[in-house]
């Protein structure tokens, strides 16, 4: 999809990048900023102490870091990814805001790292509709921002390098990912 919603992509359907863009990533937010929000009420129900809540979390984001890293094991999910037929059918603002709905709800689509499961669970845990809303639009934004870094391709050959440098940062994205949550599970365990 982010090869697709580019400024090139959408010149060639008479789409204006900055539009489609933008409806994503409002969609992206509100769809993570309500799932967040529902979580966090749900979990405003469980009586839990803050000390619980965080040892929770840390076991959460634990777990995620552990899926993430066995080999041959995935994240459970669908394995649908959004409708590309939509960029056809729909105006670009239509199909910005269902693809960006579908991604900020992150579990709709591919998931492709367990962290998304830690997401809802830190929602979950925040245990108020407000924080899990915080939690949730904070995942729909990062989600919604993986567009910007196709701002620049204006031309086939700025796609190919695009391509070329997502490649490249795959597997340094994924480490950095994995230490970021490895720091989260040792802060929390340090805050409980």
């Amino acid at each position: 999809m982010l090869g697709s919603i580019t400024p090139l992509g959408e010149r060639s359907r008479g789409r204006r990048w900055g539009i489609t863009v933008t409806a994503f990533a409002l969609a992206a937010t509100a769809a993570g900023a309500g799932l967040g929000a529902v979580l966090g009420a749900l979990g405003g129900l469980v009586g839990l102490s803050a000390a619980a809540r965080t040892g929770l979390l840390a076991a959460a984001v634990a777990a995620a870091v552990a899926v993430d890293l066995l080999p041959g094991v995935r994240a459970p999910g669908p394995r649908r990814q959004v409708n590309e037929a939509w960029l056809r059918r729909y105006r670009g603002w239509v199909y910005g805001a269902g693809f960006g709905i579908q991604l900020g709800l992150g579990v709709t689509t591919i998931v492709s790292t367990a962290a998304v499961y830690a997401t809802g669970a830190a929602a979950f845990l925040a245990g108020s509709g407000a924080a899990g809303a915080l939690v949730g639009g904070a995942f729909g934004t990062a989600r919604a921002a993986t567009l910007l870094a196709a701002g620049g391709v204006d031309d086939p050959g700025a796609l190919a390098t695009l391509d070329r440098r997502l490649v490249a940062w795959e597997r340094p994205a994924r480490v950095a990912a994995l230490v970021a949550e490895a720091a989260l599970v040792a802060l929390a365990l340090a805050v409980a």
